[in-house]
C-alpha cells in the first residue's frame, strides 16, 4: 500500500467519490471527511466493491474547525484535496450568505490547519465559472477573471484568492483545478451523480426526464448568440477529471510542481450546446426526451469551452472519454438508481 495519506474532503459526493476510486487503485491510504449535507454514506459500500478496500469515513463539518483539526492530527495527513462546498448556482443566489459561510470557513480552517500540521499539499476544486462570460473562446488558463455570475462562482473566485495569498506565506504547494462541466458515470454503474433533492445540472436533468421522474425537462433560453441559441458547455466525463486529481497530487508529492501556486483548466477543449446534448443523449440510448424551451435562467453564461493545451502538456493529463461514453454511463448511472429505489421500496 501506498504510505501517503491522502484526505478528501467531501469524498462521498459526485467528483470526490469517483477522486477516491481513483486514489485506491492507486494504492494510497484514503481518508474521507464529509458531512453528507448532499451526498449519501452508501456511497462507502459502493466505493469499496469497485476498489476492494475502505476509505476511512468521518462524519465531519468542515466548518466546526476543532473536529477537523483532532481528526488531522491522529491521522498525519500527507495531502488534502478539497472538494466540500455548496454548488448549487440558483441556490446560491437565493442564499448567498449561507454560501459565502460555508465555502469560505471550511477553506479557511483547512489552510489554518495545513499551516498548523505542515501539510504541504492542497488540491482545490475550483470551477470555469472563475472565468464569467469570457472576451475569447476557448479559454486558457490565462485568461482574465471576470465578475462572478453568482456566489457560488465568486466562493470559488475568492477562494482561488485566499489560496494564492496563503502560499507567499506558508510553505506549501497549491494547484487549483478549474472544472468545465463534469458528467458521466463511473463504468461499473456504481457511482454517479447522486444528488439530494431535485438537480440542476443539465444531464441529470436529461436522464431523470428519460426515466420517467420527470414529465419533461427545461431549455433555458434558445436565443442565445450560438449556433443552435442554446447555451454552450464543456462537457468532461467524470472519471477524466477524477484522474487528474490523481496526477495533480502525484505532480506535488514527486516535487514536480513549478510554482508554489499552480492552476489547471480541467475540460476537453470540445463545446457543446443543451439541444447537442439532448440530440446525443438519443442517439446513444434510443430514448426520446420531452423538453421545452423556457426563457433564460439567471447566472448562466452564454458559452464556454476550455483551452486545454496547458494542462495537457504541463500537467500531463488529457481527458480520453467522449460524449457518446458520457451519455451512456450517465444513462447506466440512472437506471442503476431506479433498480436501487425499487429494491429499496
Amino acid at each position: 500500500m501506498n504510505t501517503k495519506k491522502i484526505l478528501v474532503t467531501g469524498g462521498t459526493g459526485y467528483i470526490g467519490s469517483h477522486t477516491v476510486v481513483e486514489l485506491l487503485q492507486k494504492d494510497y491510504d484514503v481518508y474521507i471527511i464529509d458531512n453528507l449535507s448532499n451526498s449519501h454514506a452508501e456511497v462507502l459500500d459502493s466505493i469499496e466493491k469497485i476498489t476492494g478496500r475502505r476509505p476511512f469515513f468521518a462524519n465531519i463539518d468542515l466548518v466546526n474547525k476543532q473536529a477537523v483539526n483532532e481528526f488531522i492530527r491522529v491521522h498525519s495527513i500527507d495531502a488534502i484535496i478539497h472538494f466540500a462546498a455548496f454548488k448549487n448556482v440558483g441556490e446560491s443566489v437565493n442564499m448567498p450568505l449561507e454560501y459565502y459561510r460555508n465555502n469560505l470557513f471550511s477553506l479557511i480552517n483547512l489552510l489554518e490547519l495545513c499551516r498548523e500540521h505542515k501539510i504541504k499539499n492542497f488540491v482545490f476544486s475550483s470551477s470555469c465559472s472563475v472565468y464569467g462570460q469570457p472576451d475569447r473562446l476557448p479559454i486558457d488558463e490565462f485568461a482574465e477573471t471576470k465578475p462572478a455570475q453568482c456566489p457560488y462562482a465568486n466562493t470559488k473566485k475568492i477562494g482561488e484568492d485566499i489560496l494564492k495569498d496563503t502560499v507567499k506565506a506558508v510553505d506549501m504547494n497549491v494547484i487549483s483545478l478549474r472544472y468545465f462541466n463534469p458528467v458521466g458515470a463511473h463504468e461499473s454503474g456504481l457511482i454517479g451523480e447522486y444528488p439530494i433533492g431535485a438537480p440542476l445540472s443539465l444531464v441529470p436533468v436529461v436522464t431523470q426526464t428519460a426515466i420517467g421522474k420527470r414529465a419533461a425537462m427545461k431549455v433555458f433560453g434558445s436565443d442565445y448568440n450560438t449556433p443552435d441559441g442554446s447555451c454552450i458547455r464543456d462537457y468532461i466525463h467524470v472519471v477524466d477529471i477524477a484522474a487528474a486529481h490523481v496526477v495533480a497530487i502525484e505532480r506535488m508529492l514527486n516535487g514536480k510542481s513549478k510554482d508554489k501556486y499552480e492552476l489547471f483548466n480541467l475540460g476537453t477543449g470540445n463545446g457543446l450546446s443543451v439541444f447537442e446534448i439532448i440530440h446525443s443523449f438519443e442517439k446513444v440510448t434510443g430514448v426520446k426526451l420531452n423538453y421545452e424551451v423556457v426563457a433564460r435562467r439567471e447566472g448562466d453564461v452564454e458559452q464556454v469551452y476550455a483551452d486545454t493545451t496547458y494542462a495537457n502538456t504541463e500537467l500531463g493529463w488529457k481527458a480520453v472519454r467522449g460524449i457518446n461514453e458520457m451519455m451512456a454511463t450517465a444513462w447506466a448511472w440512472e437506471k442503476a438508481l431506479q433498480h436501487k429505489s425499487a429494491v429499496k421500496a
